[in-house]
């Protein structure tokens, strides 16, 4: 993110950052982004540098920038204090201010650089550092009680309610939910903009396979048929985008992202074989063949791109671990249908062993023949051991099954204790949680990996910590199973394989 004409002086995050802060009583400004985020990139050119901001925050502050996909336990954490602060879902950018003890107290999404005149709410960048800075040098008490408050909140723990007995019942809450969401002219489960929401449509798949449910399947058919019509999908270079800007699937969001169409790469495989529909397996192959030809080096998967410049796209190059195990796993189940994709799936899997897993240690992202630096995360070790077992079940390679036991077991000791699960082990340590947002829960995702591994090993401790998480989150998924229609996938799934053991 860091921008050529960027004169700011970005400190890293660190313990000898906020000790400076302390020592000269200054305020924190902390900014997250990512790469090809549009509005960030706005707020970088027209508000980060401009002369009179720089000054001021140079001066004034101690600042530091966190690209989100680098340091997605950060983003988290401060996802988080904006909601408290706002009591509402925020965004990118996230614009933090922190006391000098790192205690944060007031969050926006972008701000812009002067103020509109109206309201508090309207204030401009310069006029709220101007605010800030001169509240932290009298040592306001009134900011440091609301940024003491705020800290109370994050470092509550809050248990989940009682358990609830897990039963395939829960699929009758899941089946009115949907519904209740559901577009009835278009397919997909909002207005706009409109998002995929791939995890839903795998579990209506599940349903209709499990309990051959015509409903389920005429609202998925309906939904993937519309998806690929144009406009949101590509026709002329294959790939999904982002997302719909309106209801209709047919205005997109200029931007490919590799985890959207590794997950509806995997999708529509599934679906072309569970309908025998040709149409879907071509739409899956178009979104395999868009990233191995326009988005990969040396058998390695760039994140995303943007193309909303048509003359110069610009092409995020992090290798992140997450994103390329999803679409490793797309290749390998169209591998089933074209063997073709199986052998690219094998190459790519060994190359990203090879960059990201180094001296028997996970890292979570690198760049092309770069030393990766931020260690792995549990979504990271939850999809590569997915990855690794849908390897193993295509090639029968058993040093896939043994890099899938090592993943979870390293995973089990970093991350679980008691069915609960971090998604990083430094401060702040964040509580995954089992919501599939931009994407699938990674709660979710280690489930499935504990249930396959322990099927697969025939051993009962795998199946046993697969057990305690549901159970831990029984209370929400049997409530709101909405909100983790993939947990609810690996419910189904534990019901199926728990009489065996």
């Amino acid at each position: 993110m860091n921008n050529k004409n960027d004169t700011i002086n970005w400190h890293p995050w660190c313990d000898e950052t906020f000790q400076k802060a302390k020592n000269e009583n200054k305020a924190i400004f902390i900014f997250v982004g990512y790469k090809l985020c549009h509005l960030c990139n706005i707020m970088q050119e027209e508000v980060l540098n401009n002369n009179k901001c720089i000054d001021a925050l140079n001066k004034k502050f101690i600042c530091i920038k966190i690209d989100k996909d680098e340091r997605p336990d950060l983003d988290k954490y401060y996802q988080k204090v904006y909601k408290l602060v706002n009591n509402h879902i925020g965004g990118w950018p996230t614009s933090v201010f922190c006391t000098p003890q790192n205690k944060p107290f007031f969050a926006r999404t972008y701000i812009s650089l002067e103020s509109d005149g109206k309201n508090i709410e309207g204030m401009g960048f310069i006029e709220i550092t101007e605010l800030i800075s001169s509240k932290i040098s009298l040592n306001n008490a009134d900011i440091y009680k609301n940024a003491n408050e705020i800290n109370g909140f994050l470092q509550k723990n809050e248990r989940p309610k009682e358990a609830t007995l897990l039963k395939n019942d829960f699929i009758k809450n899941f089946m009115l939910q949907v519904k209740n969401n559901y577009d009835k002219k278009n397919g997909g489960f909002s207005a706009k903009p409109k998002f995929p929401h791939t995890s839903t449509l795998n579990t209506l798949l599940n349903i209709h396979e499990l309990f051959n449910d015509e409903e389920a399947k005429k609202m998925l058919l309906h939904t993937l048929t519309n998806m690929k019509k144009g406009g949101f999908y590509d026709l002329k270079n294959g790939g999904f985008y982002r997302y719909s800007i309106d209801e209709s699937w047919k205005i997109p969001q200029p931007e490919k992202t590799l985890y959207n169409n590794a997950l509806l790469c995997e999708l529509y495989a599934k679906a072309s074989v569970a309908f025998n529909d040709k149409s879907f397996l071509q739409t899956a192959k178009e979104c395999a063949d868009f990233w191995l030809n326009s988005m990969s080096e040396d058998k390695l998967f760039y994140s995303a791109n943007d193309e909303k410049d048509k003359t110069n796209i610009l092409i995020d190059k992090k290798i992140q671990t997450t994103y390329s195990s999803m679409m490793i796993k797309a290749l390998f189940i169209l591998g089933k249908y074209d063997e073709a994709y199986k052998q690219k799936a094998i190459k790519s899997l060994d190359a990203l062993l090879k960059a990201v897993y180094i001296d028997d240690t996970l890292y979570h992202f690198t760049y092309l023949n770069k030393k990766p630096q931020t260690k792995a995360f549990l979504d990271d070790y939850a999809f590569l051991a997915t990855t690794l077992i849908e390897a193993y079940n295509s090639t029968k390679n058993e040093f896939y099954l043994i890099d899938a036991q090592k993943s979870i077991n390293k995973a089990l000791e970093r991350f679980y204790k008691n069915g609960e699960w971090n998604f990083n082990s430094n401060e702040p340590i964040i509580k995954a949680d089992i919501l599939d947002t931009t994407h699938v829960s990674a709660v979710s995702i280690m489930v499935d990996a504990l249930l396959s591994l322990g099927t697969l090993l025939n051993d009962k401790k795998y199946i046993h910590f697969a057990f305690k998480t549901l159970e831990y989150n029984s209370y929400e998924l049997g409530r709101k199973p909405i909100l983790s229609p993939y947990m609810l996938n690996q419910m189904f799934k534990y019901l199926n394989i728990k009489n065996s053991f």
